[in-house]
């Protein structure tokens, strides 16, 4: 179970610029571990645009960003971010912020991950930029898009060429 509430509740510590960003967005918390997760959809593709390069902060390190075919139904999401963070850690026992062993969806557990919500419109591959050091994935509903499966393994291509 999820308790939910209709507004961003991330940190202060995220960037300010995702500041005006908290009134469209919802916090879940759940399902078993108080594990957050923020959605933040968008409805114009400027302001999205702008948001990216902030959004794109907040992502740990060893983290992807996972592609996901619009619409996400679970987190209600048409086109946007869903930004998954880990759960509260005990002081001194801390988990690293870094993937769990095997290929399932909880190895990025403790990593603060996103996925991207791709409607072609709003949120639109083409018209994205993504760091170098930065890792995509195609999420479980984009596995069989064409476009997607392509950008991913064409990414993966160019970052693993010798510069």
């Amino acid at each position: 179970m999820y308790s939910v509430a209709n507004e961003g509740k991330w940190p202060a510590s995220w960037p300010q610029e995702l500041e005006p960003l908290r009134k469209q967005a919802r916090t879940y918390v759940g399902p078993m571990a108080p594990q957050p997760h923020y959605v933040i959809p968008f409805t114009k593709r400027e302001d999205f645009e702008a948001a990216w390069p902030h959004i794109l902060k907040v992502k740990s390190k060893a983290a992807p960003v996972i592609l996901l075919k619009s619409p996400q139904t679970f987190f209600e999401c048409k086109a946007g971010v869903i930004i998954h963070c880990p759960p509260p850690q005990n002081e001194g026992k801390a988990m690293p912020e870094e993937p769990l062993p095997g290929d399932s969806s909880g190895r990025w557990m403790y990593t603060t991950y996103i996925e991207l919500v791709l409607d072609g419109d709003v949120v639109d591959l083409s018209r994205l930029e993504f760091p170098d050091d930065i890792s995509v994935e195609a999420g479980p509903n984009a596995k069989r898009d064409f476009e997607i499966e392509k950008f991913v393994i064409e990414r993966k291509k160019n970052r693993t060429r010798p510069k």
